[in-house]
C-alpha cells in the first residue's frame, strides 16, 4: 500500500468515526427519531452526501459495526477444526467479550447504557436490529447447508441457525435489560452475560451438540 493510499484510508476511518460519534451524541441527547441526517452532517461539518457515502441509512449509523460481527461469526464457524460441531464454534465465538463489553471503563458502561436506552426507545432501530439478525440467520443457515451437503428443503440447517442466533438474541436482550435496570459495572456484566450464554448453549447442546461437524477436507486436490 502506498503512503497516499494509507493516508486516504486513515482519513476515511477518521471521518467514519466522527460521524458515528456525532450521531450517537445527538441520538442520545434527543432520541433517534428526532435527529435528521441533515443535522448530523451539519454538526460534523460534512455534506449529507458524505454521510450517506459511509452509512447508506440512518440506522447504519448505529448498527454499522454489525456487518463486521457477521463476517467474524461466519469466519469462526467456517474455520473451525475438522470434526467440530457448529454449536461448539458458535459458542466459543459468541461467549467472547467484544466491543464495549470488553472494556473496563466507566465511560464504556455509560455508553452501553445510553445505546441500550436509545435502541429500546426506537421502533425504527428495533426493526432494523430484527432485520440484521434475520440476515445473520440466513447466512448461517446457508453455510451449514453447504457444509453438510443438505438439500435446500432439509429443515435442519435452518432450524439450527435459528436456534443459534436465538442465543445471540437472548444475550442481547439480557444485556439490555440489565443496563436499563441500572447495572453499570462492565466486568461484572460481562461475567453475568457469559454465564447466561453458557446456560443457553448448554440447553441447545442437549439436542444440537453433535449436529453438523466440520467435514474433513481430505488430502490436497481431493474433491468431495
Amino acid at each position: 500500500m502506498s503512503v497516499g493510499t494509507g493516508l486516504r484510508e486513515r482519513k476515511k476511518q477518521q471521518t467514519r468515526q466522527l460521524l458515528e460519534r456525532t450521531a450517537q451524541r445527538l441520538f442520545t441527547e434527543r432520541g433517534f427519531e428526532q435527529v435528521s441526517v441533515a443535522e448530523i452532517a451539519k454538526t460534523a461539518d460534512v455534506s449529507e452526501a458524505t454521510v450517506f457515502n459511509y452509512f447508506p441509512t440512518k440506522e447504519d449509523l448505529v448498527y454499522g459495526r454489525m456487518q463486521t460481527f457477521e463476517d467474524d461469526l461466519l469466519r469462526a464457524v467456517r474455520q473451525r477444526p475438522a470434526g467440530e460441531p457448529v454449536l461448539a464454534a458458535f459458542g466459543r465465538f459468541i461467549l467472547q467479550p467484544r466491543g464495549l463489553l470488553a472494556a473496563t471503563t466507566d465511560d464504556a458502561a455509560e455508553e452501553l447504557a445510553n445505546l441500550s436506552r436509545m435502541i429500546a426507545n426506537s421502533p425504527a432501530l428495533l426493526r432494523r436490529e430484527a432485520q440484521i439478525l434475520a440476515r445473520y440467520t440466513d447466512a448461517l443457515a446457508s453455510l451449514i447447508t453447504d457444509e453438510t451437503g443438505a438439500s435446500r428443503d432439509d429443515p435442519r440447517p435452518w432450524t439450527t441457525a435459528n436456534a443459534l442466533v436465538g442465543v445471540h438474541r437472548a444475550v442481547l436482550a439480557f444485556v439490555r435489560r440489565r443496563l436499563l435496570a441500572g447495572q453499570r459495572g462492565v466486568p461484572d456484566l460481562a461475567r453475568v452475560v457469559r454465564s447466561h450464554g453458557e446456560t443457553a448453549l448448554a440447553f441447545l447442546a442437549q439436542g444440537l451438540g453433535d449436529y453438523a461437524p466440520k467435514p474433513d477436507a481430505g488430502p490436497p486436490g481431493h474433491d468431495r
